[in-house]
Parts: C-alpha cells; structure tokens; sequence
C-alpha cells in the first residue's frame, strides 16, 4: 500500500498537519509521501493541475493508494478516488466540499468581478507567509468538480471539526448521508484539527490499519 498525503489551499509539506502526520509515519516505519502541490507556480494553481500531479505519483497500477487529505486536499482526494481504481481508501481531513461556496462569499460581489476582470486576485499563502496572485482559472477550473459526480463506493472516513470556520461540517454531514461507504467523526475542533492531532492520528490508524 502506497500512502500519499495531500495538503490544503495555500498550504504546504511543511503545515503543522502534514508535519505531524509524517512524523506518526515515520515512528511505524511506513513510507508517506507528501508532494507539493504548489508545484512552484501557486499562481496558476488548478484542481485539474493537482489531479495530475498525484496521479503521476501512483508508480504502477497494481500497488494500491491510500489518499490522505487535508481541506482541498481532500476535496482532491475524493476525485482522483472518483477516477483511479487503484485509490482504495480515502482519509479526508475538513474536505473542502462545495469549496466555492463556502469560499467566494467571503469575497464578495466586488472583489470577485474584479478577479474576472484583472485575471488575477492576491491570496495569502500560508506556507510562503506572503501574499501571492492567483489566477482566475482555478474558479472556473474548480467549478466542474461537484460533489455529486463522487458516486464510487469506496472505504472513506471524514474527520471534521464540529466548529470549522472554513468548511462547515454540513459539508461533510450532506456528503455521507447519501453515502453507506463514508464513515464521518466528528472532533470538537476547528479547520486547522490542531488540538485534536492525536484523536486524528488514532482514527488514521486503525482505518487504515497500521501498525
């Protein structure tokens, strides 16, 4: 089994998460790879990019995937899972579900006309600790990748802050209703899961059944 940790928007391999993940990996001697899905170009960062980004990843197709995800990350996740028969488990960390939703309101009328128009707004990158222009195409980009196309039944377990800010747990809550295969935990935490990292640790355990 192959285990491929993906990040969240504006995020990096070095997040706090991601960190403290791969060092649970390493202490059980298992192998996780995070690549970075800023590929050295945030400004033209699309849901299609890192679709094929981790793709490239899967060595061969007979050596089975475990995705886990964190925000986009998981919203990522659930797609490739969608199309790659060799992704058979999805951990998905307060999946970013109807993204643009939750996202562009936050924005504003104003602001997003102006992204259509200047082709690009300035976002914080969290893991450059700076400001960066991000092209309109990831909005128009990640409009096609709707929930309901995830229809694949395979084994996920969702772990969702009950006070999430960012992605409410509705998102979560509507995805797994109609979805036997999604088991979804519920953590007295925020977005970020930062104060309940050993809660997580253990779910990732003993649904992926590691050492």
């Amino acid at each position: 089994m192959h285990y491929i940790y993906l990040h969240g928007f504006a995020s990096s391999p070095n997040s706090a998460k991601a960190r403290d993940i791969s060092d649970r990996f390493a202490q059980i001697q298992t192998k996780l790879k995070i690549p970075n899905l800023n590929a050295d170009d945030f400004s033209q960062l699309t849901i299609t990019r890192q679709l094929t980004q981790v793709a490239a990843e899967f060595s061969n197709d007979s050596i089975p995937v475990t995705l886990i995800g964190s925000s986009l990350g998981g919203l990522t996740a659930a797609h490739l899972g969608e199309q790659y028969l060799q992704v058979q488990r999805l951990v998905l960390l307060a999946p970013a579900f109807e993204f643009l939703s939750h996202w562009l309101p936050k924005l504003g009328d104003e602001q997003i006309q102006g992204w259509q128009q200047e082709k690009y707004i300035m976002v914080y990158h969290y893991g450059e600790q700076r400001s960066i222009p991000l092209s309109y195409d990831f909005v128009t980009d990640a409009a096609q990748y709707q929930e309901k196309l995830l229809q694949r039944p395979i084994p996920t377990v969702i772990l969702h802050g009950k006070n999430d800010e960012v992605i409410p747990i509705e998102a979560s809550r509507d995805f797994g209703r109609s979805r036997p295969w999604v088991e979804l935990v519920e953590l007295d935490s925020d977005h970020a899961l930062g104060n309940v990292m050993e809660e997580t640790w253990q779910a990732i355990r003993l649904f992926c059944q590691l050492p």
